[in-house]
């Protein structure tokens, strides 16, 4: 589950600070100075290598159109989405079509089961490495389940774009290359975890992401060669963008900090103990899980109208429900979407909040600690307290996701622009790409100063 844990924030600590406390260029200095972490980065760089060659090579199908294929699937609400993750594999139907779709889904699955079970969640909590090697295990065995199940049904999304001559042994062996890409993707995941820096399955998702770039800004230059898009709406388009840039950055940084003061207490002759810390809340401590979520569900009548067939009458009413459920200006099906959209990112907020932050524990820790926030009496009071504050900033970080998140869908009535060239000013894109750059060099710094205090 450790996409979960990169994409999303979470609980730092009882000290925690305020972000990144050396200057961007001066981290990255020190780090490439450092002949281990040289090394580190180096890797990270050589697997984003093999995973941009992977994206390029395309399944054995002879015969098939890959302008069929766009076609075909564009019409799916989540094409765009999965295609960017990607970095362009399905729109060229390679080996890594299915990218990290399925292993994301597993882990979703999986966070919701062990916490749906207070067996699992216990055996968790309690096993220490050998239950999250089971757990990782469960994962891997549902994620390639998905990898199969979703295999066949993008085939049978694909439809008219197969060739004619397309026999089973054909559907078998395509979907066994777009299972084994997607596994190997994982591996080169876990390989980045391990030899790397940073969370390998987020880093591989900020990879896709930037492989998709340079399409969308040659997009905008040929609109902008053609007389398609005004010069004045590249200039928009650039100032909404860092302007958004600026503002998740913000609120990805921001933390509420509860003072905690620590009594005073004799250990032998010396008195110990007295000092103040802090419990730093992330405002937006779920990261993009809510969009994710929420994208996942509302994208489910349309990709089974698809599988189905559009000209069936289940297909005709899924493809009706999943037009109304797509967030969109349209009056009244893409505004009842967006309500939708909005309500399941608060909801999925709160619900992932309530997963990473057990403020009884929280309570229950600061009294065995002899600790407490000044104020608030230990105990019953404390938690009231937290479970208040928690509540507070959910609120405030559910907003600004939903303002990103609906962002990318005002933003062509805004700039004039088509909206797959300007879908990084909003929406999960620009939010990931933030949160994983931050957390990278967040990871990079803590082993500088882990090396500075070790000499």
């Amino acid at each position: 589950m450790s996409s979960m844990a990169g994409l999303g924030g979470g609980y730092s600590g009882s000290r925690g600070d305020k972000g990144l406390s050396m200057p961007l260029v001066e981290t990255i200095r020190l780090a490439w100075a450092d002949p281990d972490l040289r090394s580190r980065i180096q890797f990270v760089l050589l697997m984003f290598a093999v995973f941009a060659l992977g994206v390029h090579i395309p399944v054995p199908i002879p015969g098939i159109d890959s302008s069929s294929v766009v076609d075909r699937l564009k019409g799916l609400p989540a094409f765009d989405y999965l295609n960017t993750f990607g970095g362009g594999a399905l729109k060229k139907v390679s080996i890594f079509s299915l990218g990290l779709n399925p292993y994301i889904t597993a882990s979703i699955i999986m966070q919701v089961l062990t916490n749906a079970f207070p067996t699992w969640k216990k055996e968790l909590q309690e096993g220490g490495e050998y239950a999250r090697k089971q757990q990782n295990k469960r994962t891997r065995f549902l994620t390639l389940f998905l990898c199969i199940f979703q295999g066949w049904g993008l085939l049978k999304l694909l439809g008219p774009a197969m060739p004619a001559t397309a026999t089973w042994v054909t559907t078998v062996t395509i979907v066994t290359f777009w299972t084994a890409g997607a596994m190997f993707m994982l591996w080169l995941g876990e390989q980045i975890s391990e030899k790397g820096i940073g969370n390998g399955t987020s880093l591989l998702i900020f990879a896709g992401i930037i492989l998709s770039l340079p399409n969308t800004v040659e997009g905008l230059g040929r609109g902008l060669k053609d007389g398609a898009i005004q010069w004045w709406s590249i200039v928009l388009v650039l100032a909404i963008f860092l302007a958004v840039t600026w503002l998740v950055v913000y609120f990805t940084t921001a933390q509420r900090r509860i003072p905690v003061q620590h009594m005073r207490r004799m250990v032998g002759t010396k008195m110990m103990g007295g000092q103040t810390s802090y419990l730093p809340f992330p405002v937006n401590s779920v990261g993009v899980i809510p969009i994710i979520f929420a994208v996942a569900l509302l994208g489910i009548p349309s990709q089974l109208a698809l599988m189905v067939g559009p000209t069936t009458p289940v297909g005709n009413f899924l493809q009706t429900a999943g037009l109304y459920l797509h967030p969109a200006l349209s009056f009244p099906e893409g505004l009842i979407g967006i309500v939708l959209y909005t309500a399941m990112i608060f909801f999925f907020s709160y619900f992932w909040t309530a997963i990473q932050f057990n403020v009884e524990d929280i309570s229950n820790n600061l009294k065995r600690g002899n600790s407490y926030i000044p104020g608030v009496r230990p105990g019953k009071q404390t938690k009231e307290f937290l479970d208040g504050v928690i509540s507070r900033i959910t609120v405030v970080g559910a907003l600004f996701i939903a303002f990103v998140a609906i962002l990318q869908y005002l933003s062509p009535s805004l700039t004039g622009v088509n909206a797959r060239y300007v879908s990084m000013i909003g929406g999960t894109s620009l939010l990931i790409l933030v949160s994983v750059a931050l957390e990278t060099m967040r990871q990079i710094e803590a082993n500088l100063l882990m090396k500075q205090y070790g000499q």
